[in-house]
């Protein structure tokens, strides 16, 4: 959450020369609503049914480059698909930092009401730090630009294989 995440994503797509897809975009034109409308009318559990189909539209593209909500890869069977069809990338604050970037009223569901903010986001990573630690790739965004995540997102990635020459099989 507030981690970078889109603006991080469409930096890689662009370096890659690979398509974008932000997975709460794509949710909120299937359900014609805002996730923040998802979660006032419907629940959680709905949005995250919402989440997980556009999850398996969104893996079915080839070498696109998603960017997920922070609880998307805490579902386990969301979790495996994308470990398996890609390079898992996480990005992290702490929930200070977090809250300085979205502010009182974050537009995020999860947090917008909470009497007290930093210790919703405290137990919100809490249980959600078991899941970010099985990704590929760990990058911490506080105090570098997005261009500078990026970049080290960039430099961790394993090298893509290199079809063969004409000629060579």
């Amino acid at each position: 959450m507030a981690t970078g995440k889109s603006t991080v994503g469409r930096l890689l797509a662009r370096a890659l020369g690979r398509p974008f897809v932000d997975l709460d975009t794509l949710v909120e034109e299937t359900a014609q609503m805002t996730v923040a409308e998802i979660f006032r009318s419907s629940g959680e559990p709905a949005f995250r049914r919402y989440e997980a189909e556009a999850l398996a539209r969104a893996l079915a593209m080839p070498d696109a480059v998603i960017a997920t909500g922070g609880g998307a890869a805490c579902r386990e069977d969301n979790l495996q698909a994308m470990l398996t069809r890609g390079q898992v990338v996480a990005l992290s604050a702490p929930p200070s930092e977090i809250l300085q970037r979205t502010g009182r009223a974050s537009g995020r569901p999860l947090l917008d009401g909470a009497a007290d903010p930093v210790a919703a986001a405290t137990e919100l990573l809490r249980q959600r730090e078991p899941f970010y630690a099985r990704a590929h790739i760990r990058v911490d965004t506080v105090g570098k630009t997005a261009d500078a995540v990026a970049a080290e997102v960039l430099a961790a990635l394993p090298p893509r294989p290199r079809p063969p020459k004409e000629g060579q099989r």
